[in-house]
């Protein structure tokens, strides 16, 4: 393993866990985020230095040490959020991405970069499973700004040789989540609520936050000028209904559901991951669905909220 790596938005759900996991590993870890971890959690959790700040090309330059690799956890990760604040989404994910690469190549130009992009980047997927050669057609801000993000890591690529690997995130979850589909579900079924937009029959492709963190980590060791990507998925598309029965059934919760017809602006209906590139790194999902959705509603339950 690496012995020193540098994480961005290292508070944020990706971010955190990919430090954790990286320390496991005994990389000297430095975070770069915000939040209000105090000196003793990041202690905890492995981390040597902890900086609070922007993600700008004179914020990287500030902490001592040469990385050997980055992991560029901030940005954006709501389309709700670029639909509605679309100068600030490319800022977060684009600007910050450019940041990224330009102190790559000019101060650490051995470092290898990891992007975590979104399966938003292919818009409404004609073919299922998608594969990452599938046409780039994102139909939200936030997607459109995860495409320009990987579009500057095979352009810095092919003019400066900054090595990067791209690793397009799926459906995310886990506990220690506080927002998207099961948080917001888990709050309104405990209050006996049950109606929910769209038809319940969208599906989604759940991967577990921890075998997320590992595909990025083995990612690192793949980064090459020629920028490679792969998609974090696991194959398998499930149903927003399922999800839901099985968040119902572990509360306990004796609820009908109901369902509006509305789908989100920027959501497309199905999402599944082709994942041949994981598979051929020797990575393979080792979290399911249906049993990591239960010990998240029994986190919630244990007072979570």
């Amino acid at each position: 393993m690496r012995s020193r790596v540098l994480v961005t938005g290292a508070y944020g759900f990706v971010g955190r866990h990919v430090a954790r996991a990286v320390a496991r590993q005994g990389a000297e870890v430095i975070a770069i985020g915000h939040g209000s971890w105090s000196r003793d959690e990041w202690r905890d959790w492995g981390i040597a230095q902890w900086h609070p700040t922007d993600v700008t090309i004179d914020a990287l330059a500030t902490y001592g040490g040469a990385p050997e690799a980055v992991f560029h956890c901030a940005g954006s990760g709501s389309v709700a959020f670029s639909l509605s604040h679309p100068y600030q989404d490319y800022q977060r994910t684009v600007a910050t991405t450019h940041s990224v690469l330009e102190y790559i190549r000019t101060s650490h130009s051995d470092a290898k970069l990891v992007l975590p992009s979104s399966a938003g980047v292919y818009g409404v997927a004609t073919v299922l499973p998608t594969s990452v050669e599938a046409p780039l057609n994102p139909v939200s801000p936030y997607g459109l700004h995860k495409k320009l993000a990987e579009d500057l890591c095979r352009s810095y690529g092919r003019h400066f040789g900054v090595r990067s690997a791209i690793v397009r995130l799926f459906s995310i979850y886990g506990t220690g989540l506080r927002k998207q589909l099961l948080w917001d579900a888990c709050a309104k079924l405990t209050l006996g609520e049950a109606r929910f937009g769209g038809t319940g029959e969208e599906t989604r492709d759940w991967l577990h936050i921890e075998d997320a963190a590992a595909l990025m980590i083995l990612a690192a060791d793949h980064g090459s000028a020629r920028c490679p990507v792969v998609n974090g998925g696991t194959g398998e598309a499930t149903s927003i209904k399922a999800v839901l029965h099985t968040i119902a059934d572990e509360l306990g919760a004796q609820v009908d559901l109901d369902f509006s017809g509305q789908a989100r602006p920027g959501d497309p209906a199905h999402y599944q991951a082709e994942i041949t590139e994981a598979l051929a790194w020797g990575w393979k999902p080792t979290r399911r669905w249906s049993d990591e959705t239960r010990a998240y509603v029994r986190w919630f339950k244990e007072g979570a909220h």
